[in-house]
C-alpha cells in the first residue's frame, strides 16, 4: 500500500505553516511499501497531528491523503475498519493502553481482532526479547511508561500490517532496550515487507531510513 500526502495542511496550523519549510506539510510526497521513513519534527511542529490525520483520527485538514490511489476521506467505514486490522498499525505517543487490563490481555485484544497473525504464543516470545515477561499479568496502568512503551510495541507488532507509524516510540526506553525494540521492529517489517514511518524529535541510528524528512 503507497501512501500519498498532496498539499496536506492542519487547518487548525494552517497560517503558521504556510510561514515555514517543510518536507511534509503542503506538498506532495509518496511513500512506497517496505520504505523505512524517519520524520524528524520539533515539538509543536504537528507530529502527532500528522498521525491522527493518517490514522482517521481528525479530518480538519486541507489537501488529501491517499492509500494506493484513494483519498481517505471517501473511505467507508468497513474499508477504513479493514485498513487497521490488516494494513496499517500504530503506537500512539500516548500509548492508548487499557489501564485496568492487563498487559497481556491488552495485546491480545489487538491479535484477536483479526484473522490472528500470530499465535498467542508469540506475545510470550516477544516479551521475552524485550524484557517485559514479568509484567505480562499486571495490569498495564501499574506497569512503568517504559514497560508500557514495549506492551505498546508489541501490540503492534502482532497484528498484520503492511505500515508500521510510530510516534516518539522510545522517548522512555534506554539504549539497551531500544537496540531491542529496535531489532524486534526492524525484523518484523523486513519479514513483511512493510514499511515503517517513524516521527521523532532528532536524528537517530536505530534504523537504515530510505528517507529522512523534516516536518
Amino acid at each position: 500500500m503507497t501512501i500519498t500526502f498532496q498539499n496536506l495542511l492542519p487547518i487548525p496550523l494552517k497560517d503558521r505553516f504556510l510561514q515555514r519549510s517543510s518536507d511534509i506539510w503542503n506538498t506532495t510526497i509518496q511513500f512506497e511499501e517496505s520504505a523505512f521513513i524517519k520524520i524528524k519534527a520539533p515539538s509543536g511542529t504537528g507530529k502527532t497531528t500528522l498521525i491522527h490525520i493518517l490514522y482517521l483520527l481528525r479530518n480538519d485538514y486541507e489537501g488529501a491523503i491517499l492509500f494506493d490511489s484513494n483519498p481517505i476521506k471517501e473511505l467507508k467505514d468497513f474499508e477504513l475498519a479493514t485498513i487497521r486490522q490488516q494494513k496499517l498499525s500504530i503506537v500512539f505517543q500516548d500509548l492508548r493502553l487499557f489501564p485496568d487490563l492487563t498487559a497481556r490481555e491488552n495485546i491480545e485484544l489487538k491479535r484477536i481482532l483479526q484473522d490472528p497473525y500470530y499465535p498467542k504464543e508469540m506475545i510470550d516470545s516477544m516479551a521475552a526479547e524485550l524484557g517485559v515477561t514479568h509484567i505480562l499479568e499486571q495490569r498495564a496502568g501499574l506497569c512503568s511508561y517504559g514497560e508500557q512503551q514495549r506492551i505498546a510495541i508489541i501490540r503492534a507488532l502482532i497484528q498484520p500490517f503492511s505500515w508500521l507509524i510510530m510516534d516518539e516510540p522510545f522517548s522512555h526506553l534506554d539504549n539497551e532496550n531500544i537496540d531491542r525494540a529496535a531489532n524486534l521492529i526492524d525484523r518484523e517489517c523486513k519479514k513483511r515487507g512493510a514499511g515503517l514511518m517513524i516521527t521523532d524529535l532528532e536524528h537517530d541510528t536505530h534504523f537504515y531510513y530510505t528517507r529522512e524528512l523534516n516536518l
